[in-house]
């Protein structure tokens, strides 16, 4: 066991939990004062065809988890963090381009705009920080209730999903089931979740349509822990990297309504039978796995399905850094603002 029990919550949790806290009335509030600038967008994106996500850290995690949505509505999508993009660039004539910062003042940022010389007729960002650099040097979508101070995106993921929502609406997408999730949020219980977890010295975050999700709270528990934690795509997983399973690496999951439901519960069996301890959060309205710890949701898919786990795989992210560090949420070796390269 190395789990340890806190007699006080860290001031950089306590800071996490405040941000939470409002993420859902923020989000809904984003969605609804962004759909002007979401309407150009979504023209942008009827003309090009074409969209470049770009972003670092938790921004990027965004970009990969509305690849798929987009693509649904006929967009070709292609998220890269933009320090890839710095050094092995995509053509960016032809394409949409959304470069995601929640403070718009990071390193790559600026250099990127430096190095395009302003950006193109289709740039557009997504913030929380109204008069950043990001927001000043192209039309950007605004998260409401200002800059996520705390360590650990957790908010600002939320806003920035339901931002992306307001494109998709734009787009044609219903957003209905989505706005529910914001609006009536699930709350089940990650006790039986955090209890077999216990032993485990690294996560492993999977999905197949939800891999960006699992990708942002591989990101948190990374940073919040300590530990070596990451993400692999369900079938990226099976090639090989299960060699590493077994009783001390946790395996977490996200199944949702949709077509690769059946892919994940597969991994879900090969994982518990190699011995590692399974996660999975499963708003598929399939049976659960047996032998694994299911969360279980109402069935839903898309966004609806992100935001219905969101807030519930990050308080179990913050409760498994918590059992671990004594001062979780207090980074040591990063700031909030990445400001070198």
């Amino acid at each position: 066991m190395i789990m340890k029990a806190s007699k006080e919550r860290p001031a950089g949790l306590i800071a996490i939990d405040k941000e939470m806290a409002r993420q859902h009335a923020d989000a809904i509030a984003s969605y609804e004062g962004s759909a002007a600038l979401a309407q150009k967008i979504a023209a942008s994106l009827k003309s090009t065809g074409r969209l470049l996500l770009l972003g670092m850290g938790g921004s990027h995690a965004v970009g990969r988890a509305v690849e798929p949505l987009y693509r649904a509505l006929g967009v070709e999508a292609v998220a890269i963090p933009l320090s890839e993009q710095l050094g092995q660039p995509l053509p960016v004539e032809g394409r949409t381009i959304l470069i995601t910062s929640q403070s718009g003042e990071s390193a790559e940022v600026l250099r990127w705009f430096r190095e395009i010389n302003g950006g193109t007729p289709d740039t557009f960002g997504l913030t929380l920080e109204g008069n950043s650099f990001l927001a000043r040097s192209t039309p950007s979508l605004i998260g409401a209730g200002g800059t996520e101070q705390a360590f650990a995106a957790t908010r600002s993921l939320t806003i920035s999903f339901a931002l992306h929502l307001a494109v998709l609406a734009a787009l044609g997408e219903d957003p209905a089931d989505a706005l529910h999730a914001l609006r009536e949020p699930e709350a089940p219980a990650i006790d039986d979740a955090l209890t077999a977890l216990a032993d485990a010295r690294t996560v492993v975050t999977s999905g197949r349509r939800l891999q960006g999700l699992a990708e942002a709270i591989a990101l948190g528990l990374t940073e919040l822990s300590r530990l070596p934690c990451f993400s692999l795509e369900g079938g990226q997983l099976r090639h090989g990297p299960m060699e590493m399973l077994g009783p001390n690496v946790g395996v977490v999951l996200f199944r949702a309504a949709d077509p690769t439901a059946d892919l994940v519960a597969a991994m879900a069996n090969s994982a518990a039978e190699a011995g590692s301890p399974v996660i999975v959060f499963d708003a598929s309205g399939e049976p659960p796995v047996e032998g694994v710890v299911t969360i279980r949701f109402g069935r839903a898919a898309g966004m609806a399905a992100i935001f219905a786990m969101l807030p519930v795989a990050q308080s179990l992210m913050l409760a498994f850094a918590d059992a671990r560090v004594d001062n979780a949420g207090t980074p040591v070796r990063s700031t909030k603002i990445t400001r070198s390269e």
